[in-house]
């Protein structure tokens, strides 16, 4: 189990397949704030709930010159859909392998009627231009928290 990542830590760099067929590697967006958000599921209710959010931030998250990036295990097919059909206008990394998961340490074990099992905490980092993780919010629940996230990143 790798040390839980900390505010004030060098947000741990990833160079990982997107949708649209795309690569993204994160130390390639330093001189902007990146909003790294994990979220466990492409088109489920809560996730889609929180994508469609930053996507109607987007403008606000601009303004400030943050990027918004979303990871989950789905593939970049599935993201491609997801997009799509929600219209998110930013980028959604795999991490089918779960690497980034792990580094971020947001692969943890949950528990739904009372059976237990490995999946992705819903979790947002904030990271500032230099790459240094400014701000996390771990067990996120989806009301209120694109607001926190970009009153925060705001204040960066």
């Amino acid at each position: 189990m790798s040390k839980a990542l900390e505010e004030g830590s060098k947000a741990p760099d990833f160079t990982a397949p997107t949708d649209g067929g795309g690569k993204l590697k994160l130390s390639s967006l330093k001189g902007q704030k990146v909003v790294l958000y994990f979220y466990p599921k492409d088109d489920t209710p809560g996730c889609t709930s929180e994508a469609c959010g930053f996507r109607d931030n987007l403008k606000a998250f601009s303004k400030i010159d943050a990027a918004i990036v979303g990871v989950s295990k789905d593939s970049e097919k599935s993201h491609d859909k997801f997009k799509e059909k929600y219209e998110l206008p930013f980028t959604l990394v795999s991490d089918a392998d779960g690497r980034i998961c792990e580094a971020y340490g947001t692969w943890v074990e949950k528990s739904m009627y009372g059976r237990k099992y490995m999946g992705i905490e819903r979790a947002t980092f904030l990271i500032d231009e230099k790459g240094v993780v400014r701000n996390i919010w771990r067990k996120v629940k989806v009301t209120g928290h694109v607001d926190e996230v970009l009153v925060a990143a705001k204040a960066l």
